[in-house]
């Protein structure tokens, strides 16, 4: 608030919603995106006109894979982890369960709990971070529907020429089609865009180029 980074942020989203031309987002290869900054360059902001791409290298999501551990998986949902997976704090904690332990005893598996405890938590925490980030990935991310494609950073700058080239020439036929009867929906033009490209292309071809 202090540096107005969101007032200025909802401008460019203001902007976004009334743009009505070709919009495309590529996050380049190892950079990430995250929370503030998607917020304000989402596809869903603009459906009609937006398109967010990722590099086969890149990242995304709302938090740092650290971020969402410190979240996701803090300590005590380490430690269930490792009572269930780590058969010697298995047995220890099953041990400390018995109510008639002696005082010393007790306290020595308390110690031996504690040494273990500290010897596996870099371990699991290690493990938590790599799972987050696997959902941070281009795959995931196309999984959940939130980028367009993924691409090769070798093959971006053409494929970008062509996919404005094309979104261009498609906002001059929907102009068109507009002019001619200016009830159709968006969603209608693009249906009957595609269905023209299959009868003119064949199937074939609209499975590559769609």
């Amino acid at each position: 608030m202090y540096d107005q980074v969101l007032k200025f942020g909802s401008y460019i989203v203001d902007a976004l919603l009334e743009f009505n031309q070709p919009v495309l987002v590529y996050i380049p290869p190892h950079a990430e995106l995250r929370g503030g900054s998607w917020v304000v360059i989402d596809p869903t902001i603009n459906l009609q006109h937006m398109e967010l791409y990722a590099d086969r290298e890149s990242r995304g999501g709302v938090l740092e894979a650290e971020g969402t551990v410190e979240i996701k998986f803090r300590k005590k949902d380490l430690l269930k982890a490792m009572q269930r997976i780590d058969a010697v704090y298995s047995r220890l904690a099953e041990q400390l369960g018995n109510p008639e332990l002696p005082s010393q005893e007790r306290k020595d598996l308390e110690a031996k709990l504690k040494s273990r405890e500290e010897f596996l938590l870099p371990i699991y925490h290690q493990v938590a971070v790599q799972f987050v980030d696997l959902h941070d990935t281009p795959g995931r991310m196309q999984e959940k529907s939130v980028i367009t494609d993924i691409l090769d950073w070798k093959n971006a700058r053409s494929f970008f020429y062509w996919r404005l080239r094309r979104l261009l020439l498609e906002e001059v036929v929907k102009g068109e089609i507009m002019q001619a009867n200016q009830d159709l929906s968006n969603g209608h033009i693009q249906s009957m865009l595609r269905r023209w490209f299959v009868e003119t292309e064949g199937a074939v071809k609209t499975t590559s180029r769609l």
